[in-house]
């Protein structure tokens, strides 16, 4: 039996949606704050429709790899790289399964990707062995909310969230995460950003293997 490709709304109108959702101005201010850390060799996780490129500082950058497997972004993404003058390779794969070697980037970026991965932990753990010794996972994601009623309803709206915003899971717990796939950070940050509560607390900062 054959695995069915993507459905209609899947390509032709769930990049459309996600472009709009993740380009509002509370998630652009949330990338200036990371991404402009990214330097050298750049592995960036869920490149999506290329949101992240406007606010790469190219004075730090050597060269960066673009992983995501929704092949049908990748043109809006193309057309962001255009934009923002920038050489990126784009390999479209899930995070699983990063087909690169042990130590081989300088840092990985990864913005409002962690949600709509199947195996988080798995996806985690690779991106630190790609890493350098002492490089930096860069990350910002909504997450599980800390107050009680926020999590009840993120509970409650995942199941049905996640069908029609491609597999986002609201809950994803990102400080557990981050542990269980042994990386540590120290600077990590959080706030709820203006929005429904459900879906707007954030966490930020970098990590590195613990």
């Amino acid at each position: 039996m054959t695995s069915q490709g993507p459905s209609w709304y899947e390509r032709q109108v769930l990049p459309y949606l996600l472009d709009l959702a993740c380009g509002l101005k509370p998630i652009r201010k949330q990338r200036r704050k990371v991404v402009p850390l990214a330097r050298g060799r750049v592995l960036e996780i869920g490149i999506g429709t290329g949101l992240n490129l406007p606010y790469y500082d190219k004075t730090k950058i050597g060269h960066i790899v673009g992983l995501d497997p929704a092949l049908e972004m990748h043109k809006l993404a193309r057309k962001r790289m255009r934009e923002a003058g920038l050489e990126i390779e784009l390999v479209g794969l899930s995070a699983e399964r990063i087909p690169f070697d042990d130590a081989s980037f300088d840092c990985v970026l990864m913005t409002y990707t962690l949600c709509s991965i199947p195996d988080p932990v798995a996806a985690l753990k690779e991106m630190a062995r790609v890493l350098k010794p002492g490089a930096p996972l860069i990350f910002c994601e909504h997450g599980r909310a800390p107050d009680a009623s926020v999590r009840r309803w993120q509970d409650r709206l995942t199941p049905m969230w996640s069908k029609f915003a491609g597999g986002c899971r609201l809950n994803r717990d990102i400080p557990a995460l981050l542990e269980q796939a042994g990386l540590l950070s120290v600077d990590m940050q959080s706030l709820y950003l203006p929005g429904p509560r459900p879906v707007t607390f954030n966490y930020w900062g970098t990590a590195t293997k613990s």
